[in-house]
This record gives structure tokens, C-alpha cells and sequence, in this order.
């Protein structure tokens, strides 16, 4: 039987507090403690060395990984367990990082569960590496373009418009939304040239969209919104421009250290974690949130792409 007094010594520590309540909902692996911690292994390990020599949690192995969990109990061991558990349910509410915890859990469950998306990484690696006749990423691309079905679509932070002009083949409407005078004159001449009537250009900030309450079906960042100075306003801005039922996609750069990119491509944010943008989107009020790595460039500093989307 665990005893009271040493776990509460050892609980005295938020982070063993926040790892119990975390092995309490879920078996987890340290890698898995890791990520959702944001600690080190070092000290990750010596906590749990802790709480497993106070006989609070069990390890058990499972191929090449050691999962962790609480220790289970019967009678009076498992009364006291419970206490212990309450007092520290309790505690939690003054733990700032608790809250965070439970949401990269979520994603870390999620993740775990999703291992079929590596090969499902390494098959696109592959895709036009290895020639055959007919097959490529256009044709591919214009196939799905022609699949997507009829709607009017935001295009946020579109720079010269590349993708609303791909986009506009298939929508009743794009509205391509820029900061830059530059960017919507020549895409706005682009889009003439080329006869692209169902594209319209506007001048905007991607925190005070100059589109109207409920206006389109799906509103669309590409590498915009780490230009944006406040990201949590810009996903708000895109849920109101939504109409019911419609949807957010964002696809962008995954955090990373590379701190020239601020001065190489006037990047106000390096990147978003999964789990920032699923709270943007959890705050701005979407449904049905899910995120994913995308790509990783093969080349330094390895640029990883996320994709976050939901539903209005």
C-alpha cells in the first residue's frame, strides 16, 4: 500500500501531479509523457523512478516500448489511491499547464492510433520518385480539383493567387484576401488576362476580413497565418465569415527553430504546434477539429507541414 504520507511529499511537485492525473486517464510510453510534458528525459524518468518506487504507478513492456500506468489495487490500497486522486483532481485547478495537458493527450491518443499515416507518408515519397507513364502530381491535383464540389471559398492571405486561380476552376466564387497593394493588382490582372470571372481580389487584414458574415463555404490559410500578429483573431475571423456547416482549413508551417526565416520571409511566427492550432480552432468554436504532419522537406532546416481543419 502506497503510503500517504510519501505521495504526499512527492506530490508536492506539479509535474509528478500533472503526470499522475495524465497515467490516470491513459497508459502512456515516455516518449508519449514526453511530448505532451514538453520535458526532458532526464528528469521525465527520475519522476517517474519516484512514483513508481511510492508504488503510484507500474511500468509493464510491450515490444520495444515501456508504458506506464497507475498502479492498481484492491481494499484499502485502492481507498487510498482514490483519496490521493481527489486531492489532486483538486490541485490541478491551480496548475496552468493541466488544462493544456488534457488536450495533448487527445492528440498524442490520436497519433498513436493513426500509425497507418507513415505509410501512407513514405507511398507519397515515393509518388514520381519512381517513373509511370501518365502518373504525376498535376494530374493528380487536377483530378481532385475536379472532384471538389461547387462552393464559394475564401483564399486568406493569397499572395499572388496562385492557388484561388487553381481553386476558381471548380468554385461558384473565390475571394482572394491580401494585405499587399502589389499582390492584388497583379492578381487581379492575372485573373483578367486568363478570363478568371468567379475570382475576386480585395485588399484586407487577415484579423479584419473585408468579407461579409457568412459568406462562404470554406475559408482557406495556405502559409498565411504565421504572418498574421495575432493568429487566435484571424481563426476567429474565419469561422465568421463561414456559413454554417462550413469549414477551415489551414495548411502551415509545423513550430520549428529556424530563426531566419523571421528575416528571410518576414515570418512573424515560427510555426504552430498541433495542439496551438487545434485550441485556435476550439476557441474560434469549431467542431470536428483534426490535425496532421503532412510533409517534412528532406533538406535542412527539415520545414515540416501541418494541416488543421474544421467545421462551423
Amino acid at each position: 500500500m502506497p503510503s500517504i504520507l510519501k505521495s504526499f511529499r512527492l506530490l508536492a511537485d506539479p509535474n509528478r501531479v500533472r503526470i499522475v492525473l495524465l497515467l490516470e486517464r491513459e497508459e502512456l510510453s515516455v516518449a508519449e509523457l514526453q511530448e505532451i510534458l514538453g520535458m526532458g528525459q532526464s528528469t521525465l524518468s527520475t519522476h517517474l523512478g519516484q512514483l513508481k518506487q511510492a508504488g503510484l504507478i507500474e511500468d509493464r513492456r510491450t515490444g520495444k516500448n515501456i508504458l506506464y500506468r497507475l498502479k492498481g489495487g484492491r481494499g484499502a490500497e485502492a481507498e487510498v489511491m482514490g483519496e490521493l486522486l481527489g486531492v489532486m483532481r483538486k490541485g490541478a485547478a491551480e496548475i496552468p499547464e493541466a488544462e493544456e495537458d488534457r488536450a495533448a493527450l487527445e492528440l498524442a491518443l490520436r497519433k498513436r492510433q493513426d500509425r497507418i499515416r507513415a505509410y501512407f507518408d513514405d507511398l507519397a515519397g515515393r509518388f514520381g520518385r519512381e517513373y509511370v507513364p501518365g502518373r504525376s502530381w498535376k494530374a493528380l491535383g487536377e483530378m481532385l480539383l475536379k472532384l471538389m464540389p461547387a462552393m464559394a471559398i475564401a483564399d486568406l492571405g493569397a499572395g499572388e493567387g496562385t492557388i484561388s486561380q487553381l481553386l476558381a476552376q471548380r468554385a461558384t466564387k473565390v475571394i482572394a484576401v491580401d494585405n499587399s497593394d502589389k499582390m492584388v493588382e497583379y492578381g487581379t490582372r492575372l485573373a483578367s488576362e486568363h478570363g478568371v470571372g468567379n475570382l475576386e481580389y480585395r485588399k484586407g487584414d487577415l484579423e479584419a476580413l473585408p468579407v461579409e458574415d457568412g459568406a462562404v463555404d470554406l475559408a482557406f490559410f495556405s502559409q498565411s497565418l504565421h504572418h498574421a500578429r495575432h493568429p487566435a483573431r484571424a481563426v476567429a475571423e474565419a469561422y465568421r465569415i463561414l456559413k454554417p456547416g462550413g469549414q477551415v482549413a489551414i495548411l502551415d508551417l509545423l513550430k520549428h527553430r529556424f530563426e531566419q526565416a523571421r528575416e528571410l520571409y518576414a515570418d512573424l511566427w515560427l510555426g504552430f504546434s498541433e495542439v496551438e492550432l487545434r485550441e485556435y480552432l476550439r476557441k474560434a468554436g469549431f467542431q470536428g477539429i483534426e490535425t496532421s504532419v503532412v510533409h517534412r522537406e528532406p533538406e535542412a532546416p527539415h520545414f515540416e507541414t501541418v494541416l488543421a481543419t474544421g467545421r462551423k
